[in-house]
C-alpha cells in the first residue's frame, strides 16, 4: 500500500514505523506527513500523542477521530518548509457534504525530549 502522506513510498517504509511506535519522526516535515497519514487512517491516538501537551487541551482525541472519519483524505502537498520547525501544507479532502476542500496551513512544531510535536497552526487562504 502506498503511504497516504503522498511521499511515493510504501506505508511500511514511510509512516507506519511512526504510527506503531517503532521510531519517531526525525524532522517536523516528516511528523507533518505522518500526522496527515494518521488522519487518513483514523489514528486518533497518534494524533493526540504527537500534539504538544499544552495544545492537547484544545484538541481532545475524539475531535481528531471525528474529523478524520468525517472526511475522505485525498492528497497532501508540502508547499514550503520556511524553517526547521515550520511546515506549510495543503491537505486535500472531501468533506461530509461531498464538497472538495483544501486545508491550507502553516504549522509550527516543537521538539521536546528528542521528539517532534505539533504545537499550533495558522490557516492560510
Amino acid at each position: 500500500m502506498n503511504c497516504p502522506c503522498c511521499s511515493g513510498k510504501s506505508y511500511s517504509d514511510c509512516c507506519e514505523p511512526f504510527h506503531i511506535g517503532k521510531s519517531t519522526a526525525p524532522t517536523a516535515e516528516i511528523l507533518m506527513r505522518s500526522r496527515y497519514a494518521a488522519f487518513a487512517l483514523v489514528l486518533e491516538d497518534y494524533l493526540w500523542e504527537t500534539t504538544t501537551p499544552l495544545a492537547r487541551k484544545f484538541h481532545p482525541k475524539q475531535e481528531y477521530k471525528s474529523w478524520a472519519i468525517a472526511n475522505q483524505w485525498q492528497k497532501l502537498e508540502i508547499v514550503n518548509t520556511p524553517s526547521f520547525n515550520q511546515v506549510e501544507f495543503k491537505a486535500y479532502f472531501v468533506d461530509e457534504d461531498g464538497e472538495n476542500q483544501i486545508h491550507h496551513e502553516l504549522s509550527k512544531f516543537e521538539r521536546m525530549d528528542g521528539k517532534w510535536y505539533y504545537a499550533f497552526g495558522t490557516f492560510l487562504d
